[in-house]
């Protein structure tokens, strides 16, 4: 059968089972737009490429499968490449299209020309160019292979708008199954010795293909052999905190009793993360150059394992298979009191909010989220001093319950709760934003109202950037430079934009304000204002100045 490239890319989409997509319209494409009409997949026009970039991404934590993205050639690729950096570092499965200068323009600097491979090459995985629609089927079979084999990452495709009207005839490609990857057997057994031989084992859950089946066995796994088990930074969910043998999460400011139990182990079993700077404590946890025989570690990437700490065991493998792996090990007899210690000690940390100044208690708010919420809520931010309260109080439960960004990208909590809500209609889906952070993406409310997706945002205005704030204050003590925001009325920013919208300034009245919100059905945002000395989770601004 005879196809344009248009229709031969969306037939292929459809094979590799996409059934939902964002974009921001442009000419570059207008032939993919026209043949995607009645294909049946799910088309979100966003209002700006950054926040449909990072709705894809959301799509593939969400999924494990690629989150896909349209969008147009240079100003919208350059708008997009923060979302692209978030699957990079997330380690998450993306495909990002971009619109391209017909082919016969290519490097004249043709309107809004790039060189993809170029611009993209050091933060995707994989991009090119399709310079011939017979191509189409064999490059995006091994696009969709490449996002999510191995560690998964984005990749980027450059359609040349004329190659999209061209007509070929070609055959449709299969659809692409990950591949698992099983640690050897002989990394398995000296696992097993190693396990046998620890009194103070910790497990440090990371990365991705930590949700459904796997995710189960791993529950299983630390039950049957008395593991505790932390998450690495904004990787909650991939255990439930409910479950007695979680230990906590590796954040910024992690509980410190948490950091000496690891500094305490005698076995370390890092699977599927990176342990980068923010969850090692600005790499000081473990010891780099002379490595850690405590060291297990698992990753899907040979060339993590070894990258930065040198490990007394490396296994190469995906949560699939190391799971599989290990299901049938002996379970060596070990005592609880390990592992009760360690619940504990994130029990004392995480269940009671320390008082600020201020009408406002964010710590309040957050414990009355985590009691209230069910397990399948979704959470999502972006960057800024106003997540700690989240790493250190809620409590995720499920897969997809902790929608955040691990490169502390701004802007993404909004796109992120948008897609998680029409992924799960039937989950709540709140967006807790700083003041600063809502305004890199805040357009995308009109996206949410436009589609009728019912999320709602906590807006937390303490009238600055906080984050940088308190580093300033650290460093210049008193010397305020363009650090301090003077607001919008962020209510009424989105009541004009088609949101239920309040303003709350006391604690007592955020719940019946989110109950309303709620009930609303339909996007809503609560403008919320934190006092300015309530910088951080435990330090005042005026703390921080005095350097106490």
């Amino acid at each position: 059968m005879t196809r344009t490239g248009a229709r031969i890319l969306v037939d292929q989409l459809l094979i590799q089972g996409v059934d939902r997509a964002t974009c921001v319209p442009g000419e570059s494409y207008l032939s993919v737009l026209d043949a995607l009409i009645g294909s049946g997949v799910d088309l979100l026009t966003c209002r700006q490429e950054g926040g449909a970039a990072m709705m894809a991404e959301a799509y593939g934590k969400l999924t494990g499968r690629p989150g896909i993205c349209f969008v147009t050639r240079g100003p919208g690729a350059a708008n997009a490449m923060a979302g692209v950096h978030v699957a990079a570092q997330d380690s998450t499965p993306v495909i990002l299209f971009v619109g391209q200068v017909a082919r016969d323009m290519r490097h004249r600097e043709a309107f809004q020309e790039w060189d993809y491979g170029q611009v993209f090459g050091t933060i995707a995985k994989w991009a090119v160019e399709i310079d011939d629609a017979a191509r189409i089927p064999e490059l995006l079979a091994r696009a969709f292979r490449v996002a999510t084999q191995g560690r998964p990452g984005p990749v980027v495709i450059a359609l040349p708008e004329d190659m999209l009207v061209d007509e070929a005839e070609v055959p449709d490609a299969p659809k692409a199954a990950p591949i698992a990857i099983t640690p050897s057997a002989s990394g398995i057994a000296d696992l097993t010795e190693r396990l046998a031989q620890a009194e103070r084992p910790m497990v440090i859950l990371g990365g991705g293909g930590w949700h459904g089946a796997t995710r189960d066995a791993m529950i299983g796994f630390a039950e049957r052999h008395a593991l505790p088990v932390c998450v690495e930074f904004r990787r909650g969910g991939s255990f439930p905190a409910d479950h007695p043998n979680y230990a906590g999460d590796l954040s910024i400011g992690a509980n410190p009793k948490l950091v000496k139990a690891i500094r305490d182990a005698d076995l370390l079993l890092l699977l599927g993360g990176r342990l980068s700077e923010m969850p090692s404590q600005n790499y000081t946890l473990l010891p780099i150059g002379p490595g850690d025989d405590r060291l297990v570690h698992l990753h899907p990437d040979p060339e993590e394992v070894g990258r930065v700490y040198q490990p007394g065991l490396g296994l190469i493998g995906t949560a699939d298979g190391f799971v599989e792996a290990i299901a049938g090990l002996p379970a060596p007899k070990r005592n609880s009191d390990w592992v009760d210690a360690c619940r504990q000690n994130y029990l004392d940390w995480s269940t009671d909010p320390l008082p600020l100044p201020g009408r406002f208690q964010m710590g309040e708010v957050i414990c009355w989220l985590r009691d209230t919420l069910g397990p399948d809520a979704a959470i999502t931010n972006g960057a800024g001093n106003f997540a700690t309260w989240i790493n250190r109080h809620y409590r995720f439960r499920d897969h997809g319950s902790q929608l955040a960004p691990t490169s502390g990208s701004m802007g993404y909590g909004l796109p992120a709760a948008i897609m998680a809500k029409r992924q799960r209609p039937g989950a709540v889906s709140v967006c807790v934003a700083g003041d600063g952070d809502i305004m890199m993406t805040v357009q995308e409310l009109a996206t949410a109202a436009q589609f009728d997706i019912p999320v709602i945002v906590l807006v937390i205005d303490n009238g600055m950037f906080g984050t940088i704030r308190m580093h300033q204050e650290r460093e210049y003590p008193g010397r305020v430079s363009a650090t301090d925001l003077k607001n919008p009325d962020f209510a009424a920013m989105a009541a004009a934009m088609g949101c239920h919208a309040e303003t709350v300034h006391d604690t007592a009245d955020f719940a019946a304000a989110f109950n309303r919100a709620t009930e609303s059905g339909r996007p809503a945002l609560i403008h919320c204002f934190l006092d300015p000395e309530a910088l951080t989770i435990a330090k005042t601004l005026s703390d921080v100045r005095a350097g106490k």
